[in-house]
């Protein structure tokens, strides 16, 4: 039998351990005063998973320290994604009007314009929740579509990574 502390302890451990793991990465951008080398696309990409996995736990109840994980997740995000662009480098391409994606999507200017998108994003979820929150298979897709989101985590810094070696076919093409 595991004793009451130690399941609490592991709860918060779980609901906790992870956002601690940004802390690091905004320190270190503080730090250096420039936020090169990170992906701000981490923080769309954590922040979209957490919000509908929100919105999932709302039409099926799971941990609620996975719950608060979430939300903790949410905010750290926030603060990392503000630091970002604090930070960023003048040469990046909202600096200088060269975003190749359509309508410079995530790569806005102003913290405001992201926070401006999220709320657009929270209200069409809350719509939809409320249109079809009673549906089972409405819900399955919410989690499915959080986990699958989540699931991408990696791809943005592999894709923003330096080659690390003359192997790298992005510097033989180059």
């Amino acid at each position: 039998m595991i004793p009451a502390w130690m399941s609490t302890a592991a709860s918060v451990g779980m609901a906790v351990g992870p956002p601690l793991v940004y802390a690091d990465q905004a320190y270190s951008i503080v730090r250096k005063k420039d936020s090169t080398g990170f992906s701000r696309d981490v923080c769309a990409i954590l922040l979209l998973a957490n919000i509908t996995r929100c919105f999932f736990w709302l039409g099926s109840r799971f941990e609620t320290a996975l719950l608060l994980q979430s939300i903790f997740m949410i905010f750290a995000q926030l603060a990392l994604l503000y630091i970002c662009i604090k930070y960023r480098p003048h040469t990046s391409p909202e600096n200088i009007g060269a975003s190749s994606r359509p309508f410079s999507f995530w790569q806005w200017p102003t913290y405001t314009q992201y926070i401006e998108f999220l709320a657009g994003f929270i209200l069409c979820q809350a719509i939809l929740f409320l249109i079809f929150g009673r549906s089972q298979p409405f819900v399955f897709i919410l989690g499915m579509v959080a986990l699958g989101v989540e699931s991408t985590l990696p791809i943005p810094q592999m894709i923003s990574a330096p080659c690390m070696g003359s192997d790298c076919q992005r510097c033989l093409a180059g």
